[in-house]
């Protein structure tokens, strides 16, 4: 509050109460702190499209490995046994530089069977094994 020092009447003030000035700026001051930084994050980026046929620098192209439901496996479409999936997955080990191992498996395969694919990768030296998914919407 503002007094008034002085004698006479009702006349007006020439002092200001910056209390009330000192509170506002400081909640304004404190919330463009808190907004400042959400603010930096709405840039947009479009990214570049790749399908998995493209060469990667440095590799070749990607094998793909598709598990169905009942166990079976394709390899880039192509059915393939078991045992000849580790024959091929070894000369394909071998190469320089080595391919990527990109495993597709149905919803509802089992894991097991995705865990003896993966295992059999590994056993033959493939380095780069991933998992390809459906991106969430």
């Amino acid at each position: 509050m503002a007094f008034s020092t002085g004698g006479g009447g009702g006349g007006p003030m020439a002092e200001i109460n910056v209390t009330p000035l000192v509170d506002v700026m400081l909640v304004l001051l404190i919330i463009f702190m808190i907004t400042a930084p959400l603010m930096a994050h709405k840039v947009q980026v479009k990214l570049p499209e790749a399908t998995l046929e493209e060469k990667v620098e440095g590799q070749g192209v990607p094998i793909t490995l598709a598990i169905t439901e009942d166990g079976s496996i394709y390899w880039n479409d192509d059915p393939v046994l078991r045992a000849i999936l580790e024959s091929r997955l070894a000369v394909e080990a071998q190469k320089q530089p080595q391919p990527q191992v990109n495993i597709r498996a149905d919803r509802t395969t089992k894991y097991k069977v995705i865990a003896e694919v993966v295992k059999t990768a590994k056993d033959v030296g493939i380095a780069k094994i991933g998992f390809v998914t459906t991106p969430e919407r």
